[in-house]
């Protein structure tokens, strides 16, 4: 199924086509095709090495694509330099998180507001899903858990809104009730047209979280379609993923 090509979407608000990504001598992505729909949250699955965090960066301008197009709203940005495809409303967080450690929460946050001044109404909308980030506001973002600076970084990302957030592994190392505020927060942006691709590794999380699902190996989409599908398909599970979801509940 290698090379497999998702048909264009009209309602898609992001399309990938043939995008190749280079790094150094490496040939990491090897014709990626993927389309996500607008208003909704696609997961991105696949073994270590797949080319799903490349995928990202390769949309965020993070990496250049070598060879395709990726359109946003039917624009190409593949060859946007990166702030230019931020300020078109796409926010991007990271494994890494690469929050500002020597910063408070309320100056991470005041930097990610581009637009002027955080809106009150927004803030207090976040701290409704992350209340430890308003108990810790002016401590420095260094000093909290791994938990709550992960909570910092998706907060970054939506201090404004935007159209479309690419999130990698938000739930690594979380304990239960945090990644609880994460489902609570993603279907509540869904709700309010934000579109989400995310890269994620626990089953249990996508599963009731996904409306679409995309499926990497070797730098190429393998298949695509519906979450719900793959969910409450053991069989197909087992020989794109080599396991079974029902076994990560």
């Amino acid at each position: 199924m290698s090379g497999l090509v998702q048909e264009a979407h009209p309602s898609a608000i992001l399309e990938l086509e043939n995008v190749h990504t280079h790094i150094g001598e490496y040939h990491i992505l090897q014709g990626v095709n993927l389309s996500v729909p607008r208003g909704g949250l696609t997961v991105l699955l696949g073994r270590n090495g797949a080319g799903k965090t490349t995928t990202l960066r390769t949309i965020m301008g993070l990496w250049q694509a070598s060879q395709g197009s990726i359109h946003f709203h039917g624009q190409a940005i593949q060859n946007r330099a990166t702030p230019e495809i931020a300020r078109k409303g796409i926010a991007y967080v990271p494994e890494s998180m690469a929050i500002f450690s020597d910063l408070t929460v309320k100056e991470n946050l005041h930097l990610a507001a581009r637009n002027g001044p955080m809106d009150p109404a927004r803030l207090e909308w976040i701290f409704n899903f992350f209340p430890a980030l308003k108990k810790f506001w002016n401590y420095p973002a260094g000093n909290l858990s791994g938990g709550q600076k992960q909570m910092v970084a998706i907060a970054r990302a939506i201090i404004e809104p935007r159209q479309l957030l690419l999130v990698d592994e938000p739930t690594k190392g979380l304990a239960p009730a945090i990644i609880e505020s994460l489902i609570a927060a993603f279907n509540d942006l869904k709700k309010n047209q934000t579109s989400i691709l995310l890269v994620e590794q626990n089953f249990n999380f996508v599963r009731h979280l996904g409306d679409t699902v995309a499926i990497m190996d070797d730098g190429r989409i393998v298949h695509a379609g519906r979450m719900q599908d793959l969910a409450e398909n053991e069989e197909l599970q087992q020989k794109l993923l080599g396991l079974s979801l029902s076994s990560h509940q």
